[in-house]
């Protein structure tokens, strides 16, 4: 078994280093403002270090994807399609700069001995809009850089496994579902819960999924781009204070990561990891 659901214990995730990651390449709404700026080559190499040193703390296997100067923003491992139980599904990206990734990716996953399930292959489908509701229930952001092709193929493949697969269509400047909504323990999430559409708000309802909310300009921010580690856990930036003690109160065990250099490429450390075994 590989990934059983988004919060049971995380056992084993892939990353990839910032090696190449030279500055803010402008292609969504967090790194256009920091486009003409470069980044700060040690401070994004100790952000990375730190969520690995974090991984091992927890008990978690880390793999690394090798870096190449063609895969400049190859730290964001998450999206390049999503794991399930019975392997891994292989996305599509929509912005030519992530082309070299998908093959990088694939040839990883193989040498890792983990089967390809699924395959998106004529619409675009990112694995920053990849979301467990429940071990059988999946939710697929329709934003930004997933679309209703995309999304079709995904539904086909996924729910011949016997997934349901519920699109959740949202404003294209959140770029991913996993910006402005992630589930963080079983039947907890934090959400921008005014960016949601109706249906997949009463669908959180009915699986009694409690909401954190957060503000909009949280979406920015990262203030959803959180991991869960399982058994209460999760990963979540220093900056975080209010949603922070917000899980503090609901019992969560928090640790903070002081990442701020590898934000202004549009990423967390959600983004930054694709999870290879959940159980």
């Amino acid at each position: 078994m590989f990934v059983r659901n988004g919060t049971s214990e995380l056992k084993r995730v892939l990353t990839c280093p910032p090696t190449y990651l030279k500055e803010a390449a402008p292609i969504n709404e967090i790194s256009k403002k920091y486009a003409d700026q470069p980044l700060d080559r040690e401070k994004l190499a100790d952000e990375f270090n730190q969520l690995i040193a974090a991984y091992h703390e927890a008990g978690v296997e880390v793999e690394q994807q090798t870096a190449a100067p063609e895969m400049t923003n190859a730290v964001f491992a998450r999206d390049f399609g999503g794991c399930v139980k019975e392997g891994y599904i292989l996305g599509r990206f929509k912005k030519e700069l992530r082309f070299p990734e998908r093959k990088a990716y694939e040839d990883k996953m193989k040498e890792l001995g983990i089967p390809k399930i699924a395959e998106v292959k004529e619409g675009y489908f990112e694995g920053g809009d990849f979301a467990f509701l429940t071990e059988k229930d999946i939710a697929v952001g329709i934003i930004d850089r997933t679309n209703q092709k995309g999304f079709e193929e995904l539904k086909e493949q996924l729910s011949r496994l016997g997934y349901n697969v519920y699109p959740v269509p949202a404003d294209p400047r959140y770029l991913h579902l996993d910006m402005c909504f992630n589930l963080v323990d079983d039947h907890l999430a934090v959400a921008y819960k005014e960016g949601l559409p109706a249906s997949f708000l009463k669908l959180l309802e009915k699986l009694e999924v409690e909401i954190i909310p957060v503000p909009e300009e949280a979406i920015f921010k990262h203030g959803c781009n959180l991991e869960s580690l399982g058994a209460h856990r999760v990963l979540s930036l220093k900056q975080n204070k209010v949603v922070n003690k917000a899980l503090r109160e609901h019992g969560m065990k928090v640790i903070e990561l002081d990442i701020t250099e590898t934000l202004k490429a549009g990423g967390g450390p959600h983004c930054m990891t694709f999870p290879l075994q959940r159980g």
